[in-house]
């Protein structure tokens, strides 16, 4: 006996859409918080020798009609902040003014990105996600068949639309290190997706005489364990990574670790049941007739 995953696919496909729904609202709404990597500008992390408080701070920048800027607070007397584009001579004057109000500093990082660049890091992003996403849809078809390419495409784009809603809604930063976090999130999930259709089809091959809700979820149980044990392995480096790393790898350690989650539960909730779900409305080569259509029932 496997448990009936296929049988509840509308239970996940609903909370999936949920979830996207909530996302795709706040991103119409709020949008994403793009770091200076894609909309320009520069970013400054000073650590303060005494307690200071955003304010303080913002009464400095003032001085240098730079009011509006983001300040962040980074904790242990730590700040971030985010100004339009300024020369270098500027960010130095600033920081004098600073130290002369709030005594020594520490400048942790200082780094600006013009306009231009930050514009093409946006182009050739969004280009990178391309080529990768018809790749995969290439080789899988090429490897099984275009319903199953289709299915794990699907699933592909939940689990970046899952990660980019929750950076939406909580109004995360987005650097390029979150580009690279989606790159490997559509791989992992790619090859756990894979992994699961692989038994899908020897099942197909060799128990011809079970249904296919049969086959999908002998399948998907076949694999449950090693997606599982892959997952919390990558996941507790991860989240090591989040609480313990610098602050320039947090972006990218927290959108895995979303990505890992929601990569996970696709490849078991989404791709093969939705791959089932194609069956059924005839798009797959696999719609012959089972020979026990008492069990053939989704």
């Amino acid at each position: 006996m496997y448990y009936n995953f296929v049988g509840r696919r509308k239970i996940w496909f609903l909370v999936s859409l949920l979830i996207i729904a909530a996302g795709i609202f706040s991103l119409m709404t709020q949008g994403i918080n793009f770091g200076i990597d894609f909309v320009g500008g520069t970013k400054v992390m000073l650590a303060f020798s005494q307690e200071v408080g955003s304010e303080d701070i913002r009464q400095v920048l003032a001085d240098y009609n730079l009011e509006n800027s983001i300040i962040q607070d980074a904790g242990n007397n730590q700040f971030i902040i985010r100004t339009p584009i300024i020369t270098e001579a500027e960010s130095t004057n600033i920081i004098d003014a600073l130290k002369d109000k709030h005594g020594d500093i520490v400048v942790l990082s200082n780094e600006s990105v013009g306009s231009v660049v930050s514009s093409e890091l946006k182009d050739k992003s969004l280009i990178a996600l391309a080529i990768a996403t018809l790749l995969m849809v290439v080789y899988i078809t090429v490897r099984f068949e275009l319903i199953f390419a289709l299915s794990a495409v699907i699933a592909l784009i939940h689990d970046v639309l899952i990660t980019l809603s929750v950076f939406s809604l909580f109004q995360i930063e987005v650097n390029i290190s979150f580009v690279a976090a989606l790159l490997t999130i559509i791989g992992y999930s790619i090859n756990d997706t894979i992994v699961i259709f692989d038994k899908i089809r020897e099942n197909l091959l060799y128990r011809k005489k079970e249904s296919f809700v049969e086959i999908v979820n002998k399948g998907i149980s076949q694999s449950l364990v090693r997606s599982i044990n892959t997952s919390l392995t990558s996941i507790v480096v991860l989240l090591a990574l989040l609480f313990f790393g610098g602050e320039t790898t947090k972006v990218f350690a927290l959108a895995m670790t979303i990505g890992f989650v929601s990569g996970t539960y696709s490849s078991i909730f989404i791709a093969s049941p939705l791959w089932l779900e194609l069956r059924d409305r005839g798009f797959s080569r696999y719609s012959r007739k089972r020979r026990n259509p008492k069990h053939a029932t989704s």
